[in-house]
């Protein structure tokens, strides 16, 4: 059964990208945005039009027409631009609605990924009963990456990126996590910061390494029960989807399928890369066909 539905995660605080820039060559526009806004509103396209708009129209492209966006609560820039209302907000053909993701009285940071789709489908709790796609607000997902998902008939899967088409520095790259699969290319681990014994384990039989950008199909019977009790990652001490997502696998053996994909990801990170992700919009989206 497909889906319309797209959950995108913007409720982080963005403290990378609030960091120092290191290159003086940033407008002070972008440089403005980047300290003030969710990095998903920083004004990367023509007419300053924000990031977010090329996610939305490739989502649009791409059949998913049901949009929730998950915002911190002190973020007013995304519903500034996309509509008040907390639900229901028409913009080129989408319905636009917002969960807030709540801090904890004791943190000063939200309590991460998996807290803020628990969050999501708690505010949102019909969304438990079919499939969504569920991704981070700062990469740039292709349509084909999202209709393959949205068109996918199992109960979850993710885009297995190949680790060789990502157009990153060999120093970043090394940092992703690696996904490893069986033969039928079901979800087993997602290893952070791999060894080269566990690289060459996670290599598939035609020489692949797979990554995870962070872009889910899931089921929201399956995957609820397991946002709740995920663990706080030891060193980030954050919740993180990732892991609820694998906790998930390996009680619902199969419901997890890797899709691979040879594609570059943008990835909107730190203030380090707005020129570069800049330079992407303007060569693939110098028009966007609302």
């Amino acid at each position: 059964m497909k889906t319309d539905k797209l959950i995108i995660l913007a409720g982080g605080i963005s403290s990378r990208m609030k960091r120092p820039a290191s290159q003086e060559d940033l407008p002070e526009e972008l440089l403005k945005d980047a300290d003030e806004k969710s990095k998903a509103m920083i004004g990367l396209g023509g007419n300053h039009r924000p990031f977010l708009d090329y996610l939305l129209y490739n989502a649009r492209e791409a059949g998913l027409r049901d949009i929730v966006i998950v915002v911190g609560e002190k973020d007013f820039s995304i519903r500034a631009y996309y509509g008040q209302k907390d639900r229901g907000n028409e913009f080129h053909g989408l319905k636009i609605s917002y969960a807030i993701q709540k801090i904890p009285m004791n943190r000063k940071k939200p309590l991460g990924t998996a807290d803020a789709l628990q969050q999501a489908l708690e505010q949102f709790p019909e969304w438990k009963k079919g499939k969504f796609i569920v991704c981070n607000s700062d990469n740039l997902y292709s349509v084909n990456a999202l209709k393959m998902l949205a068109e996918y008939e199992g109960p979850g899967a993710w885009i297995d990126y190949d680790r060789n088409a990502l157009e990153f520095s060999d120093g970043r790259i090394s940092a992703f996590a690696v996904v490893q699969k069986d033969s039928e290319g079901n979800l087993i681990d997602i290893i952070e910061k791999p060894t080269p014994e566990q690289l060459a384990f996670a290599r598939g039989k035609d020489g692949t390494v797979g990554v995870s950008m962070n872009v889910w199909l899931l089921s929201g019977e399956l995957i609820a029960p397991f946002l709740l009790e995920t663990p706080l990652h030891p060193i980030r001490q954050e919740k993180e989807l990732p892991e609820a997502i694998l906790r998930m696998s390996r009680k619902h053996l199969g419901s997890m399928k890797a899709i691979p994909l040879k594609e570059h990801v943008p990835d909107l990170t730190s203030k380090e890369d707005i020129i570069p992700v800049r330079e992407f919009i303007q060569v693939h989206y110098r028009h966007l066909h609302w």
